[in-house]
């Protein structure tokens, strides 16, 4: 039996076809000719066709089949090989000019608020007390201050740390908060210029140095504290003569006197500034979590026990008095009060610092020769600077509303009276505006009042708005900036005697800075108490460069005394070069203006969310 073939015939040999092989083949290629011939053939394919057995094998190897296309051998492989040769060629050009070196255009130098800003952080690095860090880059400075809070019996706690305040080596904490907390605002403004500057990481790390010594000054675990530590070290020498911080000239290192500690049970002034250094702080570190929390914990503590407990930090006779006397402290009441309710976002610290009655007693409603003037005692105009930013910004309505108007209106009276056509304060004839009134160590008002100017003039344009009025006169914004940058180009050297006043810009500048540790030569020799007097008053420059120091500055009549005893007019200061820094950021490099939005990241909104529309109805 026998399959079936699939295609329906039967799979057996037929005996019945018995034609030859010949046959059916020759039977098959006339077939397939005549089916071939009824088709439209090209030339290829009918040579093809028609070629003998040997010419076939000759066609194909002159020729290629692609697939979609024949193509000659020949021009395939021109083509492949010309390809190749293009590809090598590009290949070694970019290899020359990725090996030869290019002279690019050089990016523009720093402007000159750049380059004093660089100089004027390093002034920070050298007034360091505690263990010097590696990177400090002050090759004359080392660790000092390394036994303050245990050498004192009374107190025996840790007080290392922190900075030296002037070209003595007194810790004041009064001035000291003052300048973290100018740093502070000036990153939270400027953020995006320190960065650009390659400054950000070297001043976070400065305001650090500073809150980490504040955390120690009191039990900052607690909620609730009954004293601070105010100060360490000593300098009155009105009793006589006793080795202090004043007496004595010598390097801190080389300290070996007793530096007792101030502490206060009754210190609003003091604690209030010390909160909003805290707060300040805690907004520039709210990327750390744990130290940004840590820090407003104890901004509230401190703040609630100047509350608590009214008092001013420097009592008359007392050691504060005779250096770093507070006048007043609500006005420190208004500054901790705005910096705390920025930190927390908690409105009744709003409701405090917008209280008619604190603003009445810090001065708000009347006027007096300092009206205006910003400084390490006065933080009224700076407060009301910061208040009007959360008028224009979030216009929080009632019942902050008309203090917050009273405070912007303000405002705008101070940054009339620093120009000049108004003679609220007088100028020099140099143009160095007067706010102290000729009084010595004019410089860090100068200052405080340029960064007020300038910050406010970004304030205004980030709010859409081109400047104010004075009266019934309107200026624009330049005008308020023009201000800032005349005072700064004064200090920087734009002046009669044209010299800088920030050590080490510039090719003159003071070379006598009223400064213990930049006069004594690191010689290994250890000066004593008395003996370091031949350095005090020796006429030589200083044997070290205390670089970015901002001087105490010109007289009335722009006259300047390169002294070292004389420290109305060589010794700088925290605070001083903490206002210089902020008004060189906030005037450096292009205009950027500032960071609108930080400031307010931990206040809720003002108003509450819509409710979200109802569910679609279902018959």
């Amino acid at each position: 039996m026998f399959g079936r073939d699939p295609w329906g015939g039967p799979l057996e040999i037929s005996h019945a076809d018995s034609a030859t092989d010949d046959d059916r083949s020759r039977n098959l290629n006339e077939l397939d000719r005549s089916a071939l011939l009824r088709q439209q053939l090209d030339e290829t394919q009918q040579s093809w066709l028609l070629a003998g057995p040997g010419d076939l094998g000759k066609n194909k190897k002159k020729q290629i089949d692609l697939g979609c296309m024949v193509v000659s051998r020949k021009l395939f492989m021109w083509t492949v090989g010309t390809i190749v040769g293009v590809g090598v060629l590009v290949g070694f050009i970019m290899l020359i000019v990725k090996t030869i070196p290019h002279h690019h255009k050089p990016p523009p130098p720093p402007d000159q608020y750049t380059q004093a800003l660089h100089k004027a952080l390093m002034f920070f690095n050298a007034q360091r007390s505690g263990p010097i860090p590696k990177h400090n880059n002050v090759s004359w400075r080392g660790n000092s201050g390394m036994k303050d809070g245990f050498s004192d019996t009374s107190v025996k706690k840790n007080l290392v740390g922190g900075y030296y305040d002037a070209g003595d080596a007194i810790k004041f904490n009064f001035p000291m908060s003052f300048a973290m907390t100018m740093l502070s605002w000036s990153v939270i403004e400027y953020k995006a210029k320190y960065e650009a500057a390659g400054e950000l990481d070297h001043v976070k790390e400065i305001i650090k140095w500073g809150t980490d010594y504040l955390l120690k000054t009191f039990n900052n675990s607690a909620d609730t504290i009954d004293k601070v530590a105010a100060q360490v070290g000593a300098g009155d020498t009105s009793k006589g003569p006793g080795a202090n911080d004043h007496y004595c000239w010598v390097r801190p290192e080389d300290i070996d006197y007793p530096r007792p500690v101030y502490e206060c049970h009754g210190c609003s002034d003091l604690a209030s500034e010390m909160a909003a250094a805290l707060a300040a702080a805690s907004i520039v570190f709210k990327d750390s979590k744990t130290y940004s929390d840590k820090l407003v914990h104890g901004a509230r503590t401190l703040f609630k026990f100047g509350r608590a407990q009214r008092a001013r930090y420097s009592p008359g006779g007392s050691d504060p008095s005779i250096f770093y006397n507070s006048t007043n402290y609500y006005d420190e009441f208004v500054w901790g009060g705005a910096w705390l309710y920025f930190a927390t976002g908690n409105t009744s610290y709003l409701s405090l610092a917008t209280t008619p009655g604190i603003a009445k007693h810090a001065g708000a409603f009347w006027g007096g020769p300092d009206y205006g003037v910003f400084s390490w005692d006065n933080k009224l105009t700076g407060s009301q600077v910061l208040l009007s930013r959360l008028r224009l910004f979030l216009s929080p309505g009632y019942p902050y509303e008309e203090i917050l108007r009273t405070f912007h209106n303000q405002t705008g009276n101070i940054m009339c009276s620093y120009l000049p056509i108004f003679k609220s304060f007088n100028r020099t004839k140099g143009g160095l505006i007067q706010l102290n009134h000729g009084r010595p160590q004019p410089l860090q008002y100068v200052v405080n009042a340029a960064f007020l100017a300038s910050v406010y003039a970004d304030y205004l344009e980030a709010a859409d708005t081109p400047g104010w009025y004075c009266g019934p006169n309107f200026y624009s914004t330049d005008v308020l900036r023009d201000f800032a940058k005349t005072q700064i180009d004064y200090i920087l050297g734009n002046n009669p005697r044209k010299m800088s006043y920030v050590v080490g810009y510039g090719t003159k500048y003071p070379k006598h800075v009223h400064h213990r540790g930049a006069s004594i030569p690191k010689n290994g020799v250890k000066y004593s108490c008395k003996g370091g007097w031949k350095w005090r008053d020796s006429k030589k420059p200083n044997p070290n460069t205390l670089v970015g120091a901002m001087v105490a500055g010109p007289d009335r009549h722009d006259g300047f005394k390169d002294v070292r005893t004389n420290y109305n007019y060589t010794e700088p200061t925290l605070a001083g070069n903490a206002g210089l820094v902020a008004a060189l950021v906030s005037l450096s490099g292009v205009t950027t203006g500032i960071d609108k939005n930080t400031i307010f990241s931990a206040v809720p909104p003002m108003f509450p969310t819509p409710p979200p529309p109802p569910a679609a109805w279902k018959p």
